[in-house]
């Protein structure tokens, strides 16, 4: 199947109820592991990749890699732009003919935050879907993190989504990114700003919260969560213990197919968690 817009995504998954899961990519094995998930469990997905991980590869080889693997699967996956922190690099993505794209300027003070990614609905052809932040995610992705983390405002929610004409928001509700055991989810924060928003909801850091809270989100009008530390732990895991049984070791096909397999396992884990009815 061809690329799908992230709006078909997001539909897909409304008219179904299920929770996409948006996972992050950084080269072949990765894109391998995560397409072998969703192909066992044929939930509608995103397949990601932010700017501090093009700096290989740019964002065409990471276009041509994921179509290419998908052109024999029948479910239908988005590839979005994660964090763009500028719109240069949704320039850079919409080049490449991504079909989902975050602008993230939620550091910036709240008109800013608007003027930015207003700007980038207007450079998002219609049936490129638009994911903005309000509320700033604390923790690091790639050792980067915000200056001052705060906690999405039920207050300004609607005018925001209003002003934007964002299709997707990320929201900031005790949810962190990376690795970070003591993250919980404010669900009564997360209820009230659901009940702010127009449109669907997404959850950044779910490698670092607990399986009952992400079985729980479905309830709270999230239709996509973010998945990125997991994976990466999986495929370093995978090469470490490799050379921790055999310093020696040269077939590096045979770890790097371990490694697709490790992260296909953690990327179907968490797609059915994510969604417990569905499993």
């Amino acid at each position: 199947m061809a690329l799908v817009s992230g709006t078909e995504v997001v539909n897909e998954c409304l008219s179904r109820g299920l929770v996409a899961g948006a996972f992050n990519t950084t080269n072949i094995e990765t894109t391998m592991g995560i397409v072998q998930a969703i192909e066992r469990v044929g939930v509608p997905t995103f397949i990601q990749v932010a700017p501090t991980n093009v700096a290989l590869s740019g964002y065409e080889y990471i276009y041509d890699m994921v179509r290419r693997r998908l052109e024999t699967t029948d479910v239908p996956v988005a590839l979005h732009l994660d964090h763009g922190k500028s719109l240069d690099a949704v320039e850079g993505a919409l080049a490449a003919r991504f079909t989902s794209v975050m602008i993230d300027a939620s550091e910036a003070p709240y008109e800013e935050n608007i003027a930015t990614s207003a700007r980038a609905r207007e450079m998002c052809p219609p049936e490129v879907a638009l994911e903005a932040e309000l509320g700033s995610i604390g923790g690091k992705e790639d050792e980067i993190g915000p200056d001052h983390a705060s906690n999405t405002d039920p207050n300004q929610v609607g005018h925001f989504v209003e002003a934007v004409q964002c299709d997707m928001l990320a929201v900031s509700v005790g949810n962190v990114h990376g690795y970070a055991p003591d993250a919980r989810i404010d669900f009564d924060l997360l209820a009230d700003v659901r009940s702010a928003s127009s449109v669907p909801l997404v959850v950044h850091g779910g490698s670092g919260l607990p399986a009952e809270q992400l079985g729980r989100l479905h309830e709270f009008g999230v239709v996509k969560v973010n998945v990125a530390s997991d994976l990466r732990n999986a495929m370093i895991r995978t090469f470490g213990e490799a050379y921790a049984a055999n310093p020696d070791e040269v077939s590096l096909i045979r770890v790097s197919k371990e490694a697709v397999a490790a992260i296909a396992d953690v990327v179907e884990r968490r797609i059915r968690i994510l969604n417990p009815t569905a499993a």
